[in-house]
């Protein structure tokens, strides 16, 4: 991992769990993000990750990283197209490209592959980042981060060709409830509320072209208030 990479994601990882204090009910958590045609930047929605999120938080480190990447739509696509330009190297794998149950297996595989060999621990936090190379693609990396001190977790997800602007950000979610201003960008911010913990998602914007840069998911746990 380049050192530059590293402080982006350790800075936005502390940067914000402090600005966190949110998140639907997860309830029963939903089976893996089933495989589709490659997806556009507008039918990611942060909302779906965040059961695993909430799995992700309960969990230890490399198991909690495993729940949400192997249930990454973002990383599912991803690795389908990744299996389909690998096929003419492999006639097994051809052939478990007709056949949505091999094809899933061979995916899930390969994402548990991903986390053995991407995952380190840095400051008080399990982490794998992957680099998602093939492009074009709606997004150019995905790390998944959970705190080791607390019950946090994160998924960020960069997004490479500045078409998705914060005009989409703001017609697929409404305004933000609250906006950060730096000198570089701007963090346009969502929440869901729950009972049991709280999620945020925090878009880096581009304030000069309107282009969402990256987008981070956290979601912190909430102790259940004891009844009488």
């Amino acid at each position: 991992m380049k050192p530059a990479t590293l402080v982006l994601l350790l800075s936005l990882f502390v940067s914000l769990f402090a600005f966190s204090s949110g998140a639907s009910d997860a309830g029963t958590h939903p089976a893996a993000a089933a495989v589709q045609p490659p997806l556009s930047a507008g039918e990611f929605d942060w909302r779906d990750i965040v059961p695993y999120l909430f799995a992700a938080a309960t969990l230890p480190g490399e198991q909690g990283l495993k729940a949400v990447l192997e249930n990454s739509k973002v990383l599912r696509v991803y690795l389908v197209g990744e299996l389909r330009a690998e096929c003419n190297r492999d006639t097994n794998l051809c052939a478990a490209l007709s056949d949505p149950p091999r094809l899933q297996a061979q995916v899930t595989r390969r994402i548990d592959d991903i986390v053995h060999e991407e995952f380190y621990r840095r400051h008080g936090a399990a982490i794998v980042e992957y680099s998602l190379a093939r492009q074009p693609f709606p997004f150019s990396d995905i790390a998944a981060i959970r705190s080791e001190n607390r019950q946090d977790a994160c998924l960020i997800l960069a997004f490479p060709d500045r078409s998705y602007t914060a005009a989409d950000l703001q017609a697929q979610y409404g305004p933000p409830y609250d906006t950060n201003i730096f000198q570089w960008y701007t963090v346009f911010k969502y929440r869901l509320e729950s009972p049991r913990y709280t999620s945020k998602a925090m878009f880096e914007v581009d304030p000069i072209d309107g282009a969402v840069l990256k987008v981070a998911i956290n979601l912190t746990t909430r102790k259940l208030k004891k009844h009488p």
